[in-house]
């Protein structure tokens, strides 16, 4: 059929424009709406209290909203699936935790690979645990709480803030290192934990240090050591476990991830912004009451990281025989 010569000349115009569009679309600013992160705890807990940091100050750095989607469950798997089935467009991102790298082996049988789907992005924070005690607890150093719970076998509560967490694991390398038996319990996030660690229905935990700090400091919570390798300058006095227990370590930390192939230049983007967000003295001094440091670093660093991790956590899940529920 052949077309009319002005039909013709319309339609050999839109194709001749077709490139330009789709350079204008390629060259649309970043972000070009209301950015979401994508928590696996719920609210109130660490790594939500470290990602509604860092959105605020993203979204004002960018003029555009970076805002929290709490989904808590499977120990993150549910954030993390959320995030690697988003567009890798850059207006969803997940924070990562040390949990991410303690499922790539507690879980055989994800719809995800964590190291493969998610790209790292940018640090936020990194803190030590705690191993806390309810002040009605009879116990005032790691020794005595250990020998607390050999006397009463089976009848101690620790608690995580989840199964599968760094909380967890932390824990059963507690158990492990001093030969004990105590009744794990697990929460869905910090604030949860807290809560009931506070109201007496479990009588210990491990938890991330910023979520708990603040009632440790009212006296609410009683902090018997740091689990990293040196002390907490923000727990003046309290000793670190590897003072009973040597050679005993672990650390938690909050980080940025986006899902695969989401374009270099959005990552490196974000990780200019957060980074420059981090040297802010009063995001450092806000870190520091939290009882963290700031954790700035480029995207292969935190990959590199998240492999280290993810070996470390694999051979505490297979030494302790920890099995999913």
């Amino acid at each position: 059929m052949k077309l009319p010569r002005r039909a013709f000349l319309q339609l050999a115009a839109g194709v001749a424009a077709l490139p330009a569009v789709s350079r204008i679309a390629r060259a649309q600013p970043y972000p070009s709406r209301p950015v979401r992160i994508i928590v696996g705890f719920a609210a109130g807990g660490t790594t939500d209290i470290a990602a509604r940091l860092i959105a605020q100050v993203l979204s004002q750095r960018f003029g555009q909203q970076f805002f929290i989607e709490n989904r808590p469950g499977a120990a993150t798997n549910l954030a993390t699936e959320t995030a690697v089935r988003a567009p890798a467009d850059g207006h969803t991102l997940l924070a990562v935790t040390a949990t991410n790298t303690v499922n790539v082996s507690l879980y055989e049988k994800l719809n995800f690979d964590f190291v493969r789907d998610i790209a790292m992005v940018a640090g936020i924070l990194s803190s030590p645990l705690v191993l806390e005690a309810h002040p009605s607890v009879p116990v005032q150093t790691v020794s005595e709480l250990i020998a607390y719970a050999k006397a009463n076998v089976g009848k101690i509560t620790l608690a995580s803030f989840g199964f599968g967490t760094t909380s967890h694991v932390t824990g059963e390398l507690f158990k492990m290192m001093s030969g004990i038996d105590m009744l794990h319990v697990p929460y869905r996030g910090s604030a949860p934990m807290v809560t009931d660690l506070i109201g007496g229905q479990v009588q210990t935990a491990i938890d991330n240090l910023p979520a708990s700090i603040e009632q440790i400091r009212a006296g609410k919570l009683r902090a018997l050591a740091v689990t990293t390798e040196t002390p907490s300058e923000s727990l003046p006095g309290i000793p670190v476990v590897a003072d009973v227990l040597p050679g005993f370590e672990a650390s938690a930390w909050v980080a940025v991830g986006a899902p695969r192939n989401t374009p270099a230049q959005i990552v490196d983007k974000l990780n200019t912004e957060i980074n420059a967000a981090l040297a802010d003295p009063k995001i450092k001094a806000r870190a520091a009451e939290l009882g963290a440091t700031v954790s700035p670093g480029s995207p292969a660093n935190f990959s590199k990281m998240i492999a280290e991790e993810t070996e470390k956590w694999a051979k505490v899940v297979k030494f302790a025989g920890i099995k999913p529920e």
